[in-house]
Order: structure tokens, then C-alpha cells, then sequence
């Protein structure tokens, strides 16, 4: 991208740290496009190869934040405690939570996560065991093999995605079970670690 000018970087990550420190919040596209005078196409198209240089993270259009923001001064954020993956995900709010894991924003990144206890051996292949936490990235949206938490029949369930034209199958990495065929299903977010059950 040699037409980008590089001084544009620079404006953009001070824009979104000075916003950031006095809204509590990261800005939208469109509110970093009018601060610093570009268009929200062009803005994307910073955005987009900041990210890919390693130089902020962006999931979705507000939630922006560059390397400053994410090296806060704790270095810790709380997910919740959300009970088992077989049993659906309960609503987020205080009386389904089971307790919060403090997580290192190094290795997560922002974004918003929530822990479920896996339920099973469906997953076994995967590294995923019975009563292991898995660390999940709320979100709606997957691609091709990630593991996710997919929503089926109002049933919550861990298994690869792997979507064809006319269905989804949703992958179980253990032999002794059979993929799960459906016409759709709602992606509630994907797995990004397990944390293992040491007892």
C-alpha cells in the first residue's frame, strides 16, 4: 500500500488514544474520519493496515484500540464465568455469572470474551476435555474450521464450523460422534483458548 502516506498512521493513532482517554470509549469510523479530516473509506483503509501491521486491534466499529490502550495499567481484564456449553449460554448479567477469571490483555487482546465449563468429550481431539474452560470471543460471525459456540435449537454446542452452500456442519472432533447438519445456525462467539482442568 505505497500510496498510503505515512504520517496518516501516526495522526490516526494519536486521534484514537486522545479520544479513548477522555470518552472512555474508542472512537467509530465515522467519528475518527471527522476528527481528523479524511473519509470513512479512507480511514478504513488505515485502520485495516494498521491491523495489519500489529499496530492496533478492531473488532467491529467501535472497538478500536492500538498498542497504548492495550498495554493498560493492570494488564488484566475480568471475563465471566458462564456455566457449562452444553446447558446454552445464560444471559449475561450478574445471577448467571459463576465468578470472573482475571486474563492477561497481552495474550487475549481486546474485545469482549466470557468462559464456558466444556461438558463432554466431543471435543477431545481438540485438546478440549471435560470440565476444561474455554475462552470465547463474543462475536457473530466465524470462518471456515474455527471452533465455535453455535446456537441449535436453542441448544448452545462447541464443535468446528464449517459451512457448504446449502448447509452447515458442525464438526466434532472425536470419531465416535457424527457431525451435526443444519441449515443455519447463530454464532455466538469462537473459541480462543482452553484453559485446562487441573483437578
Amino acid at each position: 500500500m505505497r500510496y498510503l502516506n505515512e504520517e496518516n498512521f501516526k495522526l490516526l493513532e494519536d486521534y484514537i488514544n486522545e479520544y479513548a482517554d477522555a470518552n472512555g470509549v474508542s472512537p467509530s469510523v465515522r467519528e475518527i474520519a471527522a476528527g481528523v479530516g479524511l473519509s470513512k473509506s479512507t480511514v478504513s483503509k488505515y485502520l485495516n493496515c494498521m491491523k495489519q501491521r500489529d499496530m492496533l486491534f478492531m473488532d467491529g466499529c467501535r472497538s478500536v484500540a492500538t498498542r497504548q490502550m492495550q498495554s493498560d495499567a493492570s494488564g488484566y481484564f475480568r471475563a465471566p464465568v458462564l456455566g457449562a456449553v452444553s446447558c446454552g449460554i445464560p444471559k449475561l448479567a450478574e445471577e448467571n455469572i459463576e465468578e470472573y477469571v482475571k486474563l492477561p490483555t497481552a495474550l487475549f487482546g481486546h474485545g469482549e470474551f466470557f468462559i464456558l465449563r466444556a461438558k463432554g468429550d466431543s471435543m477431545i481431539n481438540a485438546g478440549i476435555d471435560d470440565g476444561d474452560l474455554v475462552v470465547v470471543r463474543r462475536q457473530a460471525a466465524a470462518m471456515y474450521n474455527q471452533i465455535v459456540v453455535a446456537l441449535v435449537d436453542d441448544e448452545a454446542t462447541l464443535k468446528r464450523f464449517r459451512p457448504q452452500s446449502d448447509c452447515v456442519y458442525l464438526h466434532p472432533e472425536n470419531p465416535n460422534y457424527d457431525d451435526i447438519i443444519v441449515d443455519s445456525c447463530i454464532i455466538q462467539g469462537v473459541a480462543v483458548k482452553v484453559l485446562k482442568d487441573l483437578h
